[in-house]
């Protein structure tokens, strides 16, 4: 195992920020701390950046599950347009997680060379790409949203009534986009603690209003699939504004001023330069699962829900293990900030072995009751069959997939998002869709074969990215 090679902190330092306990530590990791994360112990950097990343998206997964929950009392129809919206949603997450990953990584590397102002200005620049390129899919969401639910093998049911739900996901894609970014601005600030008050206000609120506005109660009429989308705008939107008022007024490690909201095209493009990888690599990896999904709606409804549903069971479990990758592009960027790239990569090595640990526990899980779990959130036979033989085939490929997201955000946190682009390239396109293909219906494996070719291309790909993180060429990364 690697040693902690960051440097002692300073009396001062010690005395301010080291607890004497566990509950100390918690404590100050949920309501944040001035720490310097480049100069304080490794372990201690690690738990105060991960545990509120970690609640974070905890609470986030929370919300997908509750809201499956949810939609699936409509039928697998309405499950299926879900699956089926969020596969277009997964495109605009696409370039909002990529912006996002550019956002963390520069100022993340401001805020280690001790340029906060440099850091803030980034992050306007940051807000007003989100914000331009949020444009053009609420305009063909809104439009457009029959067609692109037939484009995609909806049924009947889907596009006569689900696509009001396409719309307002699509329609209101720039609080995802706003979302995304600000909270990146956080993170790679080191204001962790913020980010995560802001998704637990944003997904609190949907989880309280989808059952309400989806059923109906007292005055307020049942919307149905409509009343998900709805609800789930709701909350991002007052996320959004919480976001905006906490940066105006100032975290701890960053503050915007008025004076700040101007344009500047170096800085600006700075960021599009560096994002261009991270949307590269998020929309190759989108896209695949687009085909995915699209082979699966050739096969019927029961199979697009029965994914859908595994799938928003994986994100619930996963999200704790991305919340520690999320720390290590943190830590990364600004121990390369502060030039100390050995103690950027001991972070990633501490963090992956904790992700291996943790993501073997899910797999045993998901090995052992996979029917319980899918048939929690659906009573369809055929639904839950497809849902639990998923799951059992993800169990088999968590402890190398754990490795393989440390390592992305580490890349991703340096700055050098073309290497994982190049990767995902490889495995998901031209690996993972031919073999989904050649399996689900060249063979006749249906479901199966594209769960299998989910299994091989994702187990792949894990292995390969560590190797090539252990060669270190992302310490050289400059941005």
């Amino acid at each position: 195992m690697m040693t902690d090679p960051s440097p002692p902190a300073s009396a001062a330092n010690d005395a301010h920020d080291a607890p004497t306990s566990l509950w100390g530590e918690l404590r100050d990791a949920v309501r944040g701390t001035n720490a310097d994360y480049t100069k304080i112990p490794l372990r201690r950097a690690v738990f105060l950046l991960a545990v509120p990343m970690v609640l974070e998206l905890v609470l986030e997964s929370t919300f997908a599950v509750v809201d499956i929950f949810f939609v699936a009392k409509l039928g697998p129809s309405a499950v299926a347009t879900v699956g089926l919206t969020e596969s277009y949603l997964f495109l605009l997450y696409a370039v909002a997680m990529g912006l996002a990953m550019a956002v963390t990584a520069v100022v993340a590397r401001r805020i280690g060379e001790g340029k906060r102002e440099e850091a803030a200005m980034t992050a306007v620049q940051a807000i007003f790409i989100a914000l331009l390129v949020s444009v053009l899919p609420a305009v063909v969401g809104i439009v457009y949203a029959q067609d692109l639910l037939r484009l995609m093998g909806a049924d009947a049911w889907s596009i006569e009534h689900g696509y009001r739900y396409t719309q307002w996901m699509l329609g209101g894609n720039a609080v995802i986009m706003l979302l995304f970014v600000i909270n990146a601005i956080f993170r790679g600030a080191g204001d962790a603690a913020i980010a995560m008050r802001v998704l637990w206000l944003s997904n609190g609120l949907n989880i309280l209003l989808c059952p309400l506005l989806i059923f109906g109660m007292g005055p307020v009429p049942a919307l149905g699939i409509e009343g998900a989308a709805i609800a789930t705008n709701i909350g991002r939107g007052v996320g959004v504004l919480f976001q905006l008022w906490v940066l105006f007024r100032g975290g701890k490690h960053i503050s915007v001023s008025l004076s700040q909201l101007v344009w500047r095209g170096a800085m600006l493009w700075n960021i599009v330069r560096t994002s261009l990888g991270g949307v590269g690599q998020m929309i190759v990896a989108m896209t695949s699962w687009i085909f995915l999904m699209r082979i699966l709606a050739s096969i019927g409804s029961e199979a697009v829900a029965g994914a859908t549903i595994a799938i928003r069971i994986m994100m619930f479990v996963m999200m704790p293990a991305w919340g520690m990758s999320n720390a290590a592009a943190t830590l990364v960027g600004q121990n390369l900030g502060a030039q100390q790239p050995e103690r950027a990569e001991a972070s990633v090595w501490r963090i992956g072995w904790y992700n291996m640990a943790y993501l073997v526990v899910v797999s045993v899980a998901f090995f052992a009751f996979p029917q319980a779990l899918v048939g929690f959130f659906s009573d369809d036979p055929k639904v839950v069959a497809v849902g639990a033989e998923w799951l059992r085939i993800l169990s088999y490929s968590f402890f190398v997939y754990g490795w393989w997201m440390v390592t992305v955000q580490a890349f991703n946190g340096a700055g050098d998002t073309v290497t994982p682009t190049k990767i995902n390239v490889v495995f998901f396109w031209l690996i993972q869709i031919p073999l989904s293909y050649l399996l689900a219906i060249h063979l006749g494996w249906q479901h199966s074969g594209v769960f299998w070719a989910v299994f091989f291309s994702e187990t792949s790909v894990g292995l390969f990215t560590l190797w090539l993180f252990r060669r270190g060429r992302w310490k050289t990364v400059q941005v």
